[in-house]
């Protein structure tokens, strides 16, 4: 696999670094999880498909993940979102489908939120993998141990080993506090477009309840869940990889014939 140099855009003055292929609308944005990054097996197959189909892709690391600058612990949910909102205004150019893992799909809640708040009517069609919206209000801050939040007081943060990385992860105070002012499962969201979830029944991360909340949420939108029963977090096996192109296509094919 050949994998090109990204380039570079500055925000806020983090280097963010993005891959773009050119290509036939609606594009593809790509908005990875919580310490992952855009070089991983989903995105990447998602970038290998998009490519045979001739249609745009845009991918990026948030600001300490992958090949971006700045430090991993000096991130928030508002952080990243200004990040991803920089580099979609910059390099989608059209109809975009919004593609988020875990973390991500907060991120492509909140990015529909504020494009449409300015206006930007452009994203035609999310598909959200393990979605993860509100996490650390919903699933990290309900379970904090006496300790954890012993070092969230004093340290400004706890670390938690990782079953995805050597490196344990890190939850800033920084973190959880920006949070709670960015959630939105709150009350009834509207994204404007169809939406199709794909979750894990084995998730260990993110329960399936979760996912459940998130389609009680999304009331006025066209909404398909898919739950899958041996699916743990990553859906990065061959089927769950087969499962998210299929749903990426079929509503590329959708919002396809819809005005720019």
């Amino acid at each position: 696999m050949t994998v090109t140099p990204p380039t570079f855009l500055d925000v806020d003055g983090s280097r963010i670094a993005v891959r773009h292929c050119a290509g036939s609308t609606p594009g593809i944005v790509w908005l990875g999880g919580y310490k992952s990054d855009m070089l991983g097996t989903k995105a990447q197959t998602l970038s290998d498909w998009a490519a045979r189909e001739g249609r745009a892709f845009l991918r990026h690391d948030y600001s300490g993940h992958g090949e971006s600058g700045g430090a991993f612990s000096g991130g928030t949910i508002s952080r990243w979102l200004s990040q991803s909102l920089a580099v979609f205004r910059k390099f989608a150019k059209g109809n975009q489908i919004l593609v988020g893992s875990s973390m991500g799909a907060w991120i492509a809640l909140r990015m529909v939120q504020e494009l449409r708040k300015a206006g930007d009517a452009s994203v035609v069609g999310m598909v959200l993998l393990a979605p993860a919206p509100d996490f650390t209000s919903e699933l990290v801050e309900p379970v904090l141990t006496e300790a954890q939040k012993r070092d969230l007081a004093e340290k400004g943060f706890f670390a938690e080993p990782s079953d995805y990385s050597a490196e344990p992860y890190i939850y800033t105070r920084a973190l959880i506090e920006d949070g709670r002012v960015n959630r939105v499962m709150t009350g009834p969201i509207d994204t404007h477009c169809p939406v199709h979830i794909l979750q894990g029944l084995a998730d260990p991360d993110v329960p399936s309840s979760h996912a459940l909340k998130l389609v009680s949420l999304l009331p006025a939108d066209d909404v398909t869940l898919s739950l899958i029963p041996d699916g743990d977090h990553r859906l990065s096996r061959p089927q769950d990889l087969d499962m998210l192109v299929r749903a990426v296509g079929d509503l590329a094919g959708r919002g396809a014939g819809r005005g720019n």
